[in-house]
């Protein structure tokens, strides 16, 4: 026991009670650390940490990044931002915000408290990519006025921040571009297409994919995302990233459908729809450097994650019919 408090940090979790930051809270808990979440509930929600709250190492506070917080921590995960399309499109302006004042609130957060942060970006900073797959070294290929920029951009400023902060102040900062990733608590309306395709199939609906189909994705677990949030934070201080964190494995959308078709037992056809506005043909990440510099790769492979996904979808859609 003493061991374990000897080693336990207090951390706090921007953005924890969305999906993936409510995983990580999980694993940081399981650790044996004290987790304060911070979140404004916009995309997030308290039925993902409605388990935690008799755990007296968690604690939660209602907060928007972007305005300034005082809290005392060892470390910060900053995962607050809107992520899927849907959402983040719904308040472009805010979104940006998110992005930008965030980074520079919880920047000063950290520079106050000499703490180590970690940057959750994104594969959009690549944006419709013209290198397959894209590796670290690739900068991008995005459209700074599209509907999708308010994301695509807010990142990649945010992590001109990180990197600036670091050159000038010698901050210490972890830098994460996360790929497609997938796992119970997505939100049922997200407009990701692993939760389209899933809840869409459980209803016995049409699935709707963009164009033919035949433009790429690579899925990651969340499980396997939350090993590689660890793995980074805890890498020796010179390794600041950005680096790739995602399944190399690629898959057609149309690939995608027929496969969740096809495990759920449903009816569902699959219909096509107008691609939206930017939409990348090609999202694959290199994770060389996660595998040599973190030791880190995914073990869940798309068949197992999508079979708990879908367990957890058909319990959320039974919940949704009794409310």
């Amino acid at each position: 026991m003493t061991r374990v408090y000897e080693s336990r940090k207090r951390i706090l979790v921007t953005g924890g009670a969305g999906f993936l930051g409510s995983h990580l809270i999980d694993r940081l808990l399981e650790q044996g650390h004290e987790v304060l979440c911070v979140d404004n509930l916009f995309t997030g929600t308290k039925r993902n940490l409605d388990h935690l709250h008799a755990n007296p190492h968690f604690e939660f506070m209602r907060h928007d990044v972007t305005m300034p917080l005082y809290v005392e921590v060892d470390e910060i995960y900053n995962l607050a931002c809107p992520a899927s399309p849907v959402h983040y499109q719904h308040d472009p302006i805010q979104t940006t915000k998110t992005s930008v004042h965030g980074a520079i609130n919880m920047l000063g957060l950290a520079k106050r408290l000499r703490c180590k942060i970690m940057q959750a970006s994104t594969s959009e900073v690549y944006g419709d990519p013209t290198v397959h797959p894209q590796k670290e070294e690739y900068w991008g290929n995005v459209n700074p006025i599209g509907i999708r920029a308010c994301y695509d951009e807010g990142k990649r400023c945010a992590e001109t921040l990180f990197f600036d902060y670091h050159r000038t102040l010698g901050l210490p900062i972890k830098v994460a571009r996360i790929f497609n990733t997938y796992g119970p608590r997505m939100h049922h309306a997200d407009g990701r297409v692993v939760s389209n395709f899933i809840i869409q199939a459980l209803c016995n609906d049409p699935i709707s994919i963009y164009g033919d189909g035949s433009q790429t994705r690579s899925f990651c677990f969340a499980d396997d995302m939350v090993s590689g949030f660890i793995k980074l934070m805890e890498s020796d201080g010179d390794v600041t990233g950005p680096i790739n964190l995602g399944n190399p494995h690629e898959i057609t959308i149309r690939e995608l459908a027929e496969r969740v078709i096809s495990m759920t037992g449903s009816t569902s056809h699959i219909v096509s729809r107008p691609l939206p506005a930017d939409d990348p043909l090609q999202r694959q990440p290199d994770i060389t450097k996660a595998r040599s510099t973190l030791g880190w790769e995914p073990n869940v492979a798309l068949e197992d994650g999508l079979g708990r996904t879908i367990e957890y979808f058909r319990k959320r859609l039974k919940e949704l019919t009794l409310a």
